[in-house]
């Protein structure tokens, strides 16, 4: 199989489904040309977290907010099944769920003055949904922030030449936030030049690497940009989103196309044979499951319940005009979904360029290629977005850019993503406890700066803590562990906010089986995971049982909430 033929069909996929299937449920079902609207960035103005923004710039944040390392991770993780099951899901599930969810999130919430998908919940469903809703994305997001700082950490120390271009990045984008909404400058050319600043400080970066290893261990280096990287969250969720996170995130989407446009082109150039099979063959009874677990594996890239959180939580709060919710919602998960295809062909095909390579879970290998890659899932699941960084580079490298460099841009990439969606969940967060201190009655919650710190001393606490692995019985960051539960958890929290949309749009009249599907495929395959999960936890790691065995009670209570709304709503019509 040619790589250059599943990139046509990819591409061609998602633009059919742009431009057609968006049209018809942001008419028929979201009622996105209603001009009735009032938005929620205007009327209530703060300057610092509503604020009206432009189509692009809001597109930016939005995208790199959404797009963190997960749409890289999880379609690494699962070319271990074959190219097929992974190329299939993404394309699917992008086009008819994923870009669904976050359009009907993103829509509903500014329809609903901003609320986020779990007080909406209050309103659609009952006030225990609501309080469900809360305790659900807390958990959540406290694994968010956890995984990402450690895979944002890992990148440092394995790959210091990352080091310099993403701090500058912070830098440039301050001052361009200064031009932009203080000076008023036209958007295009500053990010432009702040895009060009940034590759010439990753080739400085290239030359000068920041290296702590050479005066600490490993763990301790990957530790202490743990600590740096929650203080920098902590921080840049407090200011003013125009001040670092609409800018970042603007030049983020222009070094996304750039960054994709040089992976395509690579592909076209070097034309690599897609190496993996189509399908693995399960003669092999260590092989995991395709069927449900493909489906968590592979969660950002699809679909995601945290896109309905930066959707309802921030973006709702920046949308200027109705419309450009299109663009922003439905667009923007094809973006992502752009990206975990990549990420795919990066696994299965790329790799096979590349020659000297070194794996966090087998060391130095002279030759490498997908069946080396994936000789095992404890090793394809050890060394998750290492694919990405390997077979991405060896792609830039056939046209002509120098390996180091190519792995930097790669992996500055990845870190500027993670980045963006590591101080946006921290924004998120302090907003879902600022609701839950609401709902509870506790009033320390509602001050922004506790909120804040609320927000992430947990996920210190899971970034830190070392727990023994399933399987393996290796002992790693809890928050590694606990990364089968984030795929569960995360593709749970869409079928639930996809319940919450379809009982809204039930109540309006409007068709509802665009939402309805969705949520029921995804109802179904996340609970039949979470059930293979918590049997293979029962007899190895009691905490992560009793952690699955909570999400699944309230799951239940959630679907019976949703169950006892419809036989209310029938009752009375």
């Amino acid at each position: 199989m040619s790589s250059v033929v599943l990139v046509l069909f990819g591409l061609s996929f998602f633009y059919l489904g742009y431009r057609f299937y968006s049209k018809f449920i942001g008419d028929q079902i979201f009622g996105i040309n209603d001009k009735q609207v009032s938005m929620p960035s205007k009327n209530f103005n703060d300057g610092i977290d509503y604020v009206p923004t432009k189509k692009h710039i809001l597109f930016g944040h939005h995208f790199t907010s959404i797009a963190g390392a997960a749409p890289i991770i999880g379609p690494c993780v699962a070319a271990f099944w074959g190219w097929l099951p992974a190329l299939i899901w993404i394309l699917i599930g992008t086009v008819f769920m994923g870009a669904v969810h976050d359009f009907g999130a993103l829509v509903t919430s500014v329809k609903e003055k901003g609320k986020s998908i779990a007080d909406i919940a209050s309103s659609t469903i009952s006030k225990r949904a609501r309080l469900m809703f809360l305790v659900f994305i807390i958990f959540l997001v406290w694994l968010v922030l956890a995984v990402f700082a450690m895979a944002i950490a890992d990148l440092f120390v394995g790959i210091p030449s990352s080091v310099i271009p993403i701090n500058i990045e912070i830098i440039i984008a301050i001052i361009m936030g200064y031009l932009l909404y203080k000076k008023k400058i036209d958007s295009l050319i500053p990010s432009l030049i702040a895009l060009s600043i940034l590759y010439f400080f990753i080739w400085v970066g290239t030359l000068y690497p920041i290296d702590f290893t050479s005066s600490m261990n490993t763990q301790d280096a990957k530790n202490m940009w743990i600590l740096i990287l929650f203080i920098y969250s902590a921080i840049a969720s407090l200011l003013p989103v125009w001040t670092l996170l609409q800018p970042r995130d603007y030049i983020n989407s222009h070094q996304l196309f750039v960054g994709l446009s040089l992976l395509f082109l690579g592909i076209f150039v070097a034309q690599p044979i897609v190496d993996a099979p189509a399908i693995r063959s399960f003669s092999d009874p260590s092989t995991p499951s395709l069927f449900p677990l493909l489906f968590v594996t592979i969660a950002c890239g699809a679909i995601s319940g945290f896109h309905g959180l930066v959707s309802s939580g921030t973006s709702s709060k920046q949308l200027e005009k109705l419309p450009d919710s299109r663009m922003i919602g439905y667009g923007g998960m094809i973006g992502e979904g752009t990206l975990a295809l990549a990420s795919t062909i990066a696994a299965v095909a790329g790799i096979s360029l590349v020659g000297e390579a070194h794996l966090p879970s087998v060391g130095a290998v002279s030759d490498l290629n997908w069946s080396v890659y994936y000789d095992s899932w404890a090793h394809a699941s050890s060394n998750k977005a290492t694919a990405f960084v390997l077979g991405g580079g060896a792609l830039l490298e056939s046209l002509g850019i120098p390996v180091k460099m190519a792995n930097t841009i790669m992996a500055v990439l990845v870190i500027s993503f993670a980045a963006t969606t590591l101080d946006t969940a921290t924004r998120i967060q302090r907003f879902i406890l600022n609701e839950f201190g609401l709902v509870t009655k506790v009033k320390f919650l509602s001050n922004r700066y506790f909120a804040t710190v609320i927000a992430i001393v947990p996920a210190i606490m899971l970034a830190f803590w070392n727990l023994s692995e399933p399987g393996t019985g290796t002992v790693r960051q809890a928050g590694w562990v606990l990364w089968p539960i984030f795929g569960a958890s995360n593709q749970m929290l869409g079928a639930l906010t996809l319940m919450v949309l379809t009982l809204y749009y039930w109540q309006k009249k409007k068709p509802i089986l665009p939402l309805l599907l969705p949520m029921l495929f995804i109802l179904v395959l996340t609970f039949s995971a979470l059930i293979v999960n918590a049997i293979k936890f029962s007899g190895e790691n009691s905490l992560l049982f009793i952690l699955t065995l909570l999400l699944i009670i309230l799951i239940l209570w959630m679907v019976y909430e949703g169950i006892n709304k419809v036989l209310e709503i029938r009752r009375t019509t």
